[in-house]
């Protein structure tokens, strides 16, 4: 998904003069292109939007004349518009993408996106990405993850975790839970003091990450191949989904989740965990530069969500080239410069989870536990990727779904046989 991710969709438009490109090449690869379209969608004040930001100026320093121009958009238009965009003679020359099959790989799969592979070798990116980072880089021809051709590139990776205030533990002498029991034991001590626990945003990506890690805290790593990587059919009735669609009711009937969350965006719900109003918010690592910076007036932690030992996670989104770029040479080039130590660094720095750093120049106990919890769900095979992979179009179709059991008019059974639907759909269109 989405990280997304989140805030500021950049469209970064650089004209630059011929430039002496590291990688050379002929023409037909825009090695003289005068001019690069470049789009990432990441806040200023991220640990990416900060990276992406520095590598920019790397790359007027080595490509001179280069002018930066920006229009915004939002994670959520370049997700609904991408393919339509990418077959334009309007499509950008690069630009940093949702990974998954839904996403990278069905556009793949359509021709759209640039075969990456000889680069990635040549240029040695591959050795900077574990075999688990490289998962949602690769697509078969089918646009199904895990194998086949690169189509992307990932510089970073990400998890979803449990964000909570220290102050408002504090206030109510709770302690950070180990067990689901008491996670929500502390979840009902602030419902008896009229304080609705957890942060949610009902009109996007955020409320089905909850709904999925429910869901991963009865399955295991078959079911998430299953699920994922269409290894066997699923029963969107069988006890996983079952359990997630029933507990996540349950939790808006106890309170712990606001019926007036089914319209909150996640930025909106961001901006209110950072102005204190709620004391738990389960989102990912792309919030975590941010909340470093933001946060002024309590002191704030994560954890774990408790209780499962699968999480939604991955690696990062993806650096892909359109096929109709004009200028490849030159975004393999600003690829390269997002792999340097020195972003790198300045990613795991600013509250990022770099895939090539080094550890050694990491510094400050936030950004390392950062860093080392990814790197312990990625040796202990904890990534569990997102829900909306599996078929194009199923984010829409789990956001309203969810929505549906936070503002109550669906039921946890309609949610589960609508969401079997697609799923399927995409299955025997993949003839499987």
């Amino acid at each position: 998904m989405f990280r997304p991710r989140l805030g500021i969709a950049l469209i970064l438009s650089l004209s630059l003069g011929v430039a002496a490109c590291g990688s050379g090449g002929d023409s037909d690869e825009g090695a003289d292109a005068k001019s690069l379209t470049l789009w990432h969608y990441e806040a200023p004040n991220s640990a990416m939007g900060i990276a992406w930001n520095k590598a920019i100026e790397l790359f007027k320093t080595s490509h001179p004349g280069v002018e930066v121009k920006f229009e915004e958009k939002s994670f959520e238009q370049i997700q609904q518009n991408a393919g339509m965009i990418l077959n334009s003679d309007s499509a950008p020359d690069i630009l940093e993408y949702n990974k998954g099959n839904a996403t990278s790989g069905l556009l793949s799969k359509q021709g759209l996106l640039t075969d990456l592979t000889d680069e990635v070798t040549a240029r040695g990116w591959d050795k900077k990405l574990s075999p688990s980072l490289q998962t949602t880089a690769k697509y078969d021809d089918d646009g199904i993850m895990g194998s086949g051709k690169f189509f992307g590139v990932p510089n970073y990776g990400e998890y979803v975790m449990v964000y909570y205030n220290k102050d408002q533990f504090k206030k109510y002498n709770l302690a950070v839970p180990t067990t689901y029991e008491e996670f929500t034991k502390a979840m009902d001590t602030f419902v008896q003091n009229k304080v609705t626990p957890v942060a949610n945003g009902g009109a996007e990506y955020p409320a089905q990450q909850i709904f999925y890690e429910l869901a991963l805290s009865k399955a295991d790593r078959a079911w998430v191949d299953d699920y994922q990587l269409y290894k066997n059919k699923v029963d969107f009735k069988g006890p996983q989904l079952t359990y997630a669609a029933q507990t996540y009711a349950d939790w808006v009937a106890k309170g712990y989740i606001g019926k007036d969350s089914a319209g909150i965006k996640a930025e909106d719900m961001g901006v209110s965990f950072i102005q204190g109003k709620f004391p738990i918010m389960y989102s990912g690592s792309w919030w975590y530069g941010r909340f470093a910076d933001e946060i002024k007036n309590f002191e704030w932690g994560t954890f774990l969500f408790p209780g499962s030992s699968l999480h939604p996670g991955s690696s990062g989104n993806l650096w892909v080239v359109p096929e109709k770029s004009k200028a490849k040479k030159l975004a393999y080039d600003f690829i390269d410069i997002t792999m340097t130590p020195e972003i790198q660094n300045l990613l795991g720095n600013s509250g990022g989870v770099p895939v090539a750093a080094d550890t050694a120049a990491i510094t400050g106990d936030k950004n390392k536990e950062l860093i080392d919890n990814f790197a312990k769900l990625s040796a202990a095979d904890g990534l569990a990727f997102y829900p909306d992979w599996p078929a194009p179009g199923f984010q829409d179709t789990l956001t309203s779904g969810v929505q549906g059991l936070i503002n109550g008019s669906s039921t946890p059974q309609k949610l589960l046989e609508d969401l079997q639907k697609p799923y399927d759909e995409n299955l025997a269109d993949l003839g499987k």
